[in-house]
């Protein structure tokens, strides 16, 4: 049987004609007629829960039709929305959290950490056979989820500057008390021990704290991915479920045929890797699973899917993610794209981009866009060398 699959995508609330973070989430909320959209910590983040799929093609047309609803109610306010790790344009702010009494705790409990989560990602659910298996697959899958990060990447500026990583939210993630990677448990008793644990220390509240890159769902019968930017491109987010699901078929399969450990227990090396992802996307090296030696992405990420035809094949996934994976490969990260297009440009067009890619129109930009930097000439990105191959449109699965 084919597990159940479903994403988490969060969305910066931009201004549509500077081009800023702004905190009017509860605006757009207000016009959207949609189950599934809710508010995040930040009053500047909308975030969209998909329905369960079968298929890879059923995520696809939720996801799309989705943003296109989220879009039509952002223009409706003079606002635009876009799917990345983080924007280039945004202010810190005290004051900017969700009226809610579990985010303002946060704010409190974190102070600086809360005030600059200005960031957005995308979260994929498969459905796994228990929770025990959903446990002790983490831990199998995880040496695979930092290409996974490198693929998604879309987060290079951060208030106002160019980084120099692929994924800066990577970085401002990191810095919350539980995130990284996941460890192992033998079981699901003893990953809820360990979490009890850390609730008891006063350190994070709940359960729904637990930052790893993976874990399994505390709600639902699921494993959950969290390593993941926010995807301008929905394909990007298509092919990242599909290769999520290979890794948790191919986990549990290999779990219901021993007993014993398949893991070495050892991923302390897992950091740096997931580092080494933040910091090159697609574009430099990473750290190869299989060897633990630096290998360039398109290496990693090819020997990735040739590991996991089996089950991507069983799936009936096969075709549309590896049609996918090379068109992201040529097409090379949301982060490099917006890096080309801030270079041909200024940091309004890599804006553009992004809010033009999250509505589904891929390179296009607003015809508008000229109007607006000629009244915003502020280019603080603009000195900045880059360099790379052209952007190509990704196919729908």
């Amino acid at each position: 049987m084919t597990a159940r699959l479903g994403a988490e995508e969060e969305f910066h609330v931009l201004d549509v004609e500077s081009g800023h973070l702004v905190p009017r989430a509860g605006e757009l909320l207000g016009r959207i007629e949609r189950p599934g959209f809710t508010g995040e910590l930040q009053r500047s983040v909308v975030e969209n829960n998909s329905a369960v799929h079968d298929s890879l093609d059923g995520l696809w047309a939720d996801l799309t039709s989705a943003r296109r609803r989220l879009d039509a109610a952002a223009a409706a306010l003079g606002l635009a929305v876009a799917a990345a790790g983080t924007v280039p344009l945004a202010g810190v702010a005290r004051h900017d959290v969700t009226a809610d009494p579990r985010y303002q705790r946060m704010a409190d409990d974190y102070r600086l950490v809360a005030d600059e989560q200005l960031i957005c990602s995308a979260q994929i659910h498969v459905d796994a056979p228990d929770r025990d298996t959903a446990v002790r697959a983490m831990c199998l899958v995880s040496p695979w989820l930092p290409p996974l990060l490198a693929l998604s990447a879309s987060s290079p500026f951060w208030l106002g500057s160019d980084t120099g990583y692929a994924s800066w939210r990577t970085m401002l993630w990191q810095r919350w008390p539980t995130a990284g990677p996941a460890g192992c448990h033998r079981d699901a008793a003893d990953y809820d021990r360990a979490l009890a644990e850390l609730i008891r220390t006063g350190v994070i509240s709940d359960a729904g704290m637990i930052y790893h890159d993976v874990r399994p769902s505390a709600h639902q019968r699921t494993l959950e991915l969290r390593i993941c930017d926010a995807c301008p491109r929905a394909e990007t987010v298509v092919l990242v479920a599909g290769l999520f699901r290979a890794l948790v078929r191919d986990a549990c399969e290999r779990l219901s045929r021993t007993d014993g450990p398949l893991c070495d227990g050892r991923h302390d090396w897992l950091r740096a890797a997931t580092w080494r992802a933040a910091r090159s996307g697609l574009e430099g090296a990473l750290v190869d699973p299989v060897t633990r030696s630096p290998a360039p992405a398109p290496v990693v990420l090819t020997g990735m899917l040739a590991r996991l035809r089996p089950a991507l094949e069983a799936a009936g996934d096969w075709e549309t993610v590896h049609s996918l994976l090379e068109e992201a490969l040529l097409a090379g990260s949301a982060a490099h794209r917006l890096r080309r297009a801030v270079q041909a440009g200024d940091v309004l067009a890599g804006i553009d981009l992004m809010t033009a890619e999250t509505r589904g129109e891929g390179a296009a930009r607003r015809p508008s866009a000229g109007a607006r930097r000629t009244a915003l000439r502020p280019d603080p990105l603009g000195s900045h060398p880059y360099t790379g191959t052209p952007s190509a449109p990704m196919p729908r699965p």
